[in-house]
């Protein structure tokens, strides 16, 4: 049996990476300017690329961008980097800061004034992952493209 070549990415050799990657430099519109990035991301891979995107994933999208986006510049000096990519029938939305503390998911509490981006962030989300890196660290999240049938929002069925 033949080896199947693979790109450094992991695409076939014929298989075209949708991608966008942008650097948000700190200067009070990077949350704004990232959420109407994600927002035209989604809206080309529908019209050049012809694969379905639904509403509610191109406003999940900017709300795991807004999410990601705001915790970065919260916590960590310096720029960050906004990853966006389609990967079959999900969007990868990839942020790195230079903090290397990776974050914690505190406990829902209704009480609790603020700090539920995170909880935000995994709850509708198809995966998420927290890794450091050489510098910084790098959150990953991925979110389906196209509504569930059975309705639910993350596209999967709850944990």
């Amino acid at each position: 049996m033949e080896p199947v070549p693979v790109n450094e990415d992991g695409t076939a050799p014929d298989e075209q990476t949708i991608q966008i990657t942008v650097a948000l430099e700190g200067d009070g519109t990077d949350i704004a300017h990232a959420r109407h990035l994600a927002a035209q991301f989604l809206t080309r891979v529908q019209a050049e690329h012809g694969l379905p995107v639904s509403q509610r994933a191109v406003d999940l999208t900017q709300l795991v961008v807004s999410e990601l986006v705001t915790n970065a510049r919260k916590y960590a000096p310096g720029p960050v980097l906004l990853d966006l990519r389609i990967a079959g029938d999900l969007v990868e939305v990839a942020v790195w800061d230079s903090e290397p503390v990776l974050p914690i998911a505190r406990a829902a509490d209704a009480g609790r004034v603020g700090q539920h981006g995170l909880e935000i962030v995994m709850a509708v989300a198809q995966g998420f992952e927290a890794q450091r890196e050489p510098v910084g660290k790098r959150i990953t999240v991925r979110i389906a493209l196209l509504d569930d049938p059975g309705g639910h929002i993350a596209g999967r069925d709850p944990v």
